[in-house]
């Protein structure tokens, strides 16, 4: 028996060959088209769909836009507390009104005067500005002279530095102590009488049984008080007025010349007061 031999690879012609080579690659591309037509379906569980196809629009050409901008509308806040419920805003506070100038700074001194006699008259500058306790305002600064008066007392007089702002001022007094008696004559153009002549801060008054001789003068009213030791002549002459003559029975003239001395000291002092008054 005779076996029909076929030609081995080797032996086919090339174009074969290439032919072969050909139809792997199509089945190779036939299976990768197939691949992925059935991968939809496979993971969907149906037929696979072509992908919708969004068509493109041309977007609105934006509006034209104005120079001048539009006011924002008015946005309000709303606060929430934690558990996320909403809360009443905190109120505003309006501002506050701004403060007052501050006053201008004062350029003159101001004095609070008073003295331990109440009422006493009180002169600034020989200018009568009150009776104690008093206040002397818009003073200009630098030294100025005060002076106090009070009925039986010794005059106050001192100069006094006066500063910008307030500043007390308490004069005290020395009181006067005048208590002066003697006993005389009256000496009268016909004749005379007898009686006893006193001093105290207030004035002198003459006391006598002949009520027609009796005076009582204040030192102000007092134009002429003398004393003429060797002739033991005591003259008190009334402002204006009457003249007395007055005489002792005593030896010598030392009683009227104690009390017109002890007496002429107070009344020149009463008199320095009432000067700074005019």
């Amino acid at each position: 028996m005779s076996l029909k031999q076929h030609p081995s690879p080797t032996s086919r012609p090339a174009w074969q060959w290439a032919l072969i080579g050909v139809a792997g690659v199509a089945l190779l591309a036939i299976a990768a088209l197939a691949g992925n037509w059935l991968a939809p379906m496979i993971r969907g569980g149906g037929s696979a769909e072509p992908a919708a196809v969004s068509t493109a629009k041309p977007s609105p050409a934006p509006a034209a836009t104005s120079s001048t901008p539009e006011p924002e509308p008015p946005t309000t806040t709303i606060e929430t507390s934690r558990d996320g419920k909403p809360r009443p805003k905190k109120k505003v506070e309006a501002p506050a009104p701004p403060a007052p100038a501050a006053p201008a700074e004062p350029a003159t001194g101001e004095l609070h005067i008073e003295s331990d006699v109440p009422g006493a008259m009180v002169f600034l500058d020989r200018k009568f500005i009150g009776n104690a306790p008093v206040t002397a305002k818009e003073i200009p600064p630098g030294t100025h002279h005060l002076n106090l008066t009070a009925e039986g007392y010794d005059g106050y007089a001192a100069p006094i530095e006066v500063a910008v702002g307030t500043a007390d001022v308490m004069v005290r007094f020395k009181e006067i102590r005048l208590e002066e008696a003697v006993d005389v004559v009256h000496r009268h153009t016909m004749g005379s009488c007898e009686g006893r002549l006193l001093a105290d801060p207030q004035g002198i008054r003459y006391e006598t049984t002949n009520k027609d001789d009796a005076f009582s003068l204040k030192f102000a009213e007092v134009e002429t008080f003398e004393v003429d030791y060797l002739k033991k002549h005591l003259l008190i002459k009334k402002r204006g007025g009457k003249s007395y003559n007055f005489t002792t029975k005593a030896e010598n003239a030392d009683p009227l010349f104690v009390f017109h001395r002890n007496v002429d000291k107070v009344r020149q002092q009463v008199a320095g007061s009432a000067a700074v008054k005019k």
